[in-house]
């Protein structure tokens, strides 16, 4: 068997390889470089060169040869390699006739927890969100409690809404809901040590990505520094940068996402590297279906996950391109049983979904400079 053709395909703000063998099956994968899609696409035509013709079933073979073909790293060539790397082992489970999750060592559990993606921007609306989630099943939820304008707030307001907004959510879900608190990099350290004791009465599961991610010893002092559980990585692409980031301290969590750190290949490592320092993974993705099937599959294989994120736009009829094998039951979805990843492209419906890349620019302050974002 060998590869025969690449396909790609920018499928609403997504790009999504299809990679076809001269026996008639494919694989599909998704970059997680949601800010850059059009880069990883054509990062993916400078490999192609390479691919054609290779056996699809050498996947860490060709994960080496990938990664090391230019003095060159980085997120949009981490999100070429992931997207690659889960199309191949689509490929090879529909070749062996089993899921992903069991080339992967079998799996440990039978279904996967998921916290949602919730929340609003004031206590009334953060308490209903998590009152209707525990009413749908879910067991866990995930939200950001800065409000509109943090960035302009004096620190007492800001920490006192945030406090309001966890409050709110911790009453509406009891004791049996996890929260985990979402600072999407907003803050400075100092001001993320001062929130994570404010929001300790709240017993919250982590506190995520308070700081800028450029620099991996302040994001572990900070984790250091503190009682409260933190969970960092969406946003890092290698074993070297999670490895990093434990040895100096922390965090509790990590947050490895398939689509962006290297694929099921890669981030089969970065979990048992935090499971070699007691720290749970908690799989990170919010672009979709297809990202999402591959997530179960490292879930179901590792000892120490925790939950998936899941938001219900994958839900939503914009996402019926993805053909999926899995259902979402309450807060959790049955592990996949069918070959491969479980999902599949329906060609008729990629030309409703005209490409539109995401931009997120970050908020500005009132003195018109930029504040931490995104």
């Amino acid at each position: 068997m060998k590869i025969e053709s690449i396909e790609n395909f920018l499928i609403g703000n997504a790009y999504v390889v299809r990679i076809n063998t001269d026996n008639g099956i494919s694989g599909i994968g998704q970059t997680a470089c949601w800010g850059y899609p059009t880069a990883v696409q054509s990062i993916v035509e400078v490999y192609r060169s390479y691919l054609i013709g290779q056996d699809p079933l050498r996947i860490e073979h060709h994960w080496q040869n990938l990664y090391i073909m230019a003095p060159f790293r980085g997120t949009t060539i981490m999100g070429a390699v992931s997207a690659i790397d889960i199309a191949l082992h689509d490929i090879k489970g529909k070749y062996f006739e089993v899921p992903v999750w069991d080339l992967l060592g079998g799996n440990v559990r039978d279904k996967i927890r998921l916290h949602l993606l919730s929340g609003g921007n004031t206590p009334e609306l953060n308490f209903k969100a998590a009152k209707s989630a525990v009413e749908e099943g879910f067991t866990a939820i995930k939200f950001d409690p800065m409000p509109s304008g943090y960035q302009d707030m004096a620190q007492s307001r800001l920490i006192q809404t945030a406090v309001d907004i966890t409050a709110a959510a911790r009453e509406a879900g009891g004791p049996d809901l996890d929260l985990i608190i979402e600072l999407h990099r907003k803050l400075t350290p100092m001001v993320a040590l001062e929130l994570a004791d404010a929001l300790k009465p709240f017993h919250v599961l982590f506190l995520e990505d308070p700081i800028q991610i450029d620099s991996i010893s302040t994001q572990a002092h900070i984790a250091s520094k503190s009682s409260m559980p933190f969970g960092n990585g969406e946003r890092f692409v290698s074993i070297w940068e999670f490895r990093e980031l434990l040895e100096q301290g922390g965090p509790q969590y990590v947050r490895p996402d398939i689509g962006l750190a290297g694929g099921l290949s890669h981030c089969k490592k970065i979990a048992a590297i935090a499971e070699s320092y007691n720290c749970a993974v908690v799989t990170h993705n919010f672009l979709g279906p297809l990202i999402t099937a591959a997530s179960l599959h490292l879930d179901a294989s590792i000892p120490n996950f925790v939950t998936q994120e899941y938001t219900k736009q994958d839900e939503a009829d914009e996402n019926l391109v993805y053909k999926t094998c899995y259902k979402r039951e309450g807060g959790y979805i049955s592990i996949p049983q069918k070959p491969g990843l479980g999902v599949e492209l329906d060609d008729s419906l990629i030309t409703n979904h005209t490409f539109e890349a995401l931009k997120e620019l970050p908020p500005l302050r009132m003195d018109g400079s930029v504040a931490n974002s995104v």
